[in-house]
Formats: C-alpha cells, sequence, structure tokens
C-alpha cells in the first residue's frame, strides 16, 4: 500500500556500479532529488512585452549525507570517493521500500563528495549525483 505522510527515514538512496542492482547507501542521514527544466526563450514581437519560455532540457541531482563505517561495505564515504575518482558511471534508486510508493531510477555520475570530522564528532561523507539521461519514474 502506498504510504500516506511519512517519516523521512524511509526515504532511501540507492546506488549501484553501472548495469548492477543498486543496494542501500549506508548509514545515510538524508538524501533529496532535485528536478531542473530549463527554460528557453520564446519571447517574440507578439509578446506585448512579456517574457515567454517553453520548457527545454530537464535535469536532475541528487544529494547525500551520511555517517563513515569503513568497516561497512555498504556503499558509504569511501565507496562514493572511489566512484568519483575513477569516474564511475552509477545506477540509482531513490523512494521508499513500500508497496505503491513512487520510486525514481536512473543513471548518474558522483560530482562531488566530501569526507569530514569535526573534534568528538562522529566522520561523515556528503556527495551529490548528477543525473545522466533519462529518469524513470515507476511505482514500487
Amino acid at each position: 500500500m502506498a504510504s500516506t505522510v511519512f517519516n523521512g527515514t524511509n526515504l532511501l538512496i540507492k546506488i549501484a556500479d553501472d548495469g548492477s542492482s543498486p543496494t542501500t547507501l549506508g548509514h545515510s542521514t538524508s538524501c533529496t532529488i532535485s528536478f531542473t527544466n530549463d527554460m528557453a526563450d520564446a519571447t517574440t514581437k507578439d509578446s506585448s512585452g512579456f517574457s515567454e519560455v517553453i520548457p527545454a532540457v530537464r535535469s536532475a541531482e541528487i544529494s547525500f549525507d551520511g555517517l563513515v563505517d569503513y568497516t561497512d561495505g555498504s556503499s558509504g564515504g569511501a565507496e562514493i570517493a572511489h566512484k568519483l575518482l575513477t569516474r564511475q558511471k552509477c545506477d540509482f534508486s531513490f523512494g521508499t521500500a513500500a508497496t505503491g510508493d513512487t520510486i525514481y531510477t536512473g543513471e548518474g555520475f558522483i560530482s562531488s563528495c566530501e569526507i569530514s570530522g569535526s573534534m568528538e564528532e562522529a566522520v561523515t561523507y556528503s556527495g551529490t549525483i548528477t543525473v545522466t539521461g533519462a529518469i524513470t519514474e515507476s511505482v514500487n
């Protein structure tokens, strides 16, 4: 059954090497998907001095944060950094595991990765996937 209003803990980002089945990003604390639709100018002399636009190129980015655990092989900070450094394309899935919920899948590249630590705090990672190609919207 599709979720109604739900806890953000249930929202998951899954990634994998290109062509593999995505698995949940380990120890994540947040994730966001952002869609953009660039607008092309369609203003003419008939526009009465007002700007007119038409939809053009669509794009998306996924950002995520989590806690680093080098003993866990579930795609934490080191795995994300490796994908960036080796320019690996990765497959992703963004959504919940609940039956009937919308999920977004596609391919992308890690365009940023940061691993940081402050005194007496857990080491964290963050990153961004820049989507390449089409995004598929489907239902679990």
